[in-house]
């Protein structure tokens, strides 16, 4: 197998790999960069010959991952696009809102090069779709020749999925990003239990130590506890989440402890529109497939109030009562609703800022991370600083497996290679060593930037 990595950068972005099996060319993933703007926000594709390509596998509906795909198919007009059926309803939402925002980048930006494409060419994707179910397998000929792809359920999201390609009796797995325990919406992920040649893995949380062992009850109990103490108080609390898949989990975690009066229904929920766009696609999709227990009826229990419809709060300006904001980014990034409510809130010790998934060091969450309390912190595209007096805590509620986990199950297929991806430098050395000392029979790989490897 010929394998590169067309990610700019060896970290998380734009996600895209550039696969030779056979006579088979196929792209696994073309995701968007969240800390770039323009077209630097791109995996590398000129890298790749127009009209080229056989197949191009989404692994799941991040934008990390399939947010430059109408950029891709662009200049591969004849690729099947394989997708989860989940998938295929929920990529034309996520990217319309993906041009959304960059429509408005551009007004308010300046960023000329926006939008990346038009929703003509969000349109057109569905006639390349081509669905593959969890568990089965589909055949694809070239020629005589044959290649076999199978999407295993990843967790993580809905429809995110493990992809296994198998050629000439020698099998491939892509873990996409997974995670092996159940979530309130989903269950857990898994791995082909027969052997594999090559295994390609992310490393999200490579350089998460687990320093103890922390079951997700636990942590969930933490953050209702920490949202109790914070409304007593009279402050307010603002949960930044991933408009896709975390904010439907945690409007779960919340519907459960109102139900459990472990929160007053009458505190105010207040939601970001893509979140709330994505419950209605959540609700359709739950009805054909009831692995994902997610519907939009808690919405309406709860009384979510729609980011849209209060009137706006400028930097230190706070609710007029108490109030729990379950808001995107799950990174903070510069000018995102959780973004411009921290600054709102950051200032007054009584409020709380409660972190429920991955965090890149070099976003604004990422930094208030980091900070230290009455630290004075910079909303650089507000012009506004503060000092850091609200409480800020982290909740390991990840859609990422555990760096452990990743580890042992990898070792448990024990695959003739493994190409570490997805992750930043210091997470893939952790992999490095630990697979060096514990599996010294695999042939590991952390690819540079750019570069083909035949493996």
């Amino acid at each position: 197998m010929f394998f590169k990595d067309l990610n700019p950068e060896c970290d998380i972005g734009a996600n895209c790999h550039y696969v030779k099996i056979g006579p088979f060319n196929i792209v696994i993933d073309a995701g968007m960069s969240p800390r770039e703007v323009g077209v630097d926000a791109l995996p590398n594709f000129s890298e790749i010959p127009p009209y080229s390509l056989d197949f191009v596998v989404a692994t799941h509906c991040h934008l990390d991952h399939i947010g430059s795909i109408p950029v891709l198919m662009r200049h591969h007009p004849q690729a099947r696009l394989l997708v989860t059926p989940q998938s295929r309803v929920l990529m034309p939402v996520l990217l319309e809102n993906s041009h959304t925002v960059m429509k408005h980048q551009r007004r308010e930006l300046g960023i000329k090069e926006y939008p990346l494409f038009e929703i003509s060419e969000i349109d057109g994707l569905k006639e390349h779709f081509f669905e593959i179910k969890y568990g089965l397998r589909r055949t694809f000929r070239k020629g005589d020749d044959k290649i076999d792809i199978e999407f295993f359920d990843a967790g993580h999201v809905a429809g995110a999925g493990g992809v296994l390609l198998e050629y000439k009796h020698r099998k491939v797995f892509f873990s996409g990003d997974v995670l092996f325990r159940r979530q309130k919406i989903l269950p857990a992920g898994q791995w082909p239990e027969e052997k594999i040649d090559i295994l390609v893995m992310e490393t999200t949380r490579g350089a998460t130590e687990r320093t103890e062992v922390k079951q997700v009850e636990l942590e969930i109990e933490r953050l209702i506890l920490t949202i109790q103490y914070t409304l007593q108080q009279g402050g307010s609390v603002l949960i930044p989440t991933f408009a896709f898949g975390r904010t439907q989990e945690v409007l779960t975690i919340l519907h459960e402890a109102v139900r459990a009066k472990k929160i007053d229904k009458k505190v105010p929920i207040i939601c970001s529109g893509l979140g709330l766009a994505i419950v209605d696609t959540f609700d359709e999709i739950s009805k054909k497939y009831p692995s994902l227990r997610f519907r939009k009826g808690i919405l309406k229990d709860l009384g979510v109030i729609s980011l849209n419809k209060i009137k706006y709060l400028k930097p230190g300006d706070e609710p007029k009562k108490p109030t729990i904001f379950v808001i995107s980014s799950g990174m903070m990034v510069e000018n995102t609703p959780s973004y411009n409510i921290a600054a709102c809130l950051l200032g007054n010790a009584k409020n709380s800022v409660c972190f429920v998934g991955y965090c890149d060091p070099d976003t604004p969450g990422g930094q208030l991370l980091a900070a230290s309390s009455g630290e004075s912190f910079l909303f650089s595209t507000l012009n506004y600083s503060t000092p850091v007096r609200a409480s800020i805590e982290r909740f390991d509620l990840s859609g990422h497996a555990d760096r452990e986990e990743l580890l042992q199950a990898a070792i448990r297929l024990d695959p003739r290679a493994i190409i570490l991806t997805h992750g930043n430098e210091e997470s893939r050395h952790w992999f490095l060593d630990e697979f060096t000392y514990n599996a010294p029979q695999i042939n590991v790989l952390s690819p540079k930037v750019m570069t083909g490897y035949n493996v």
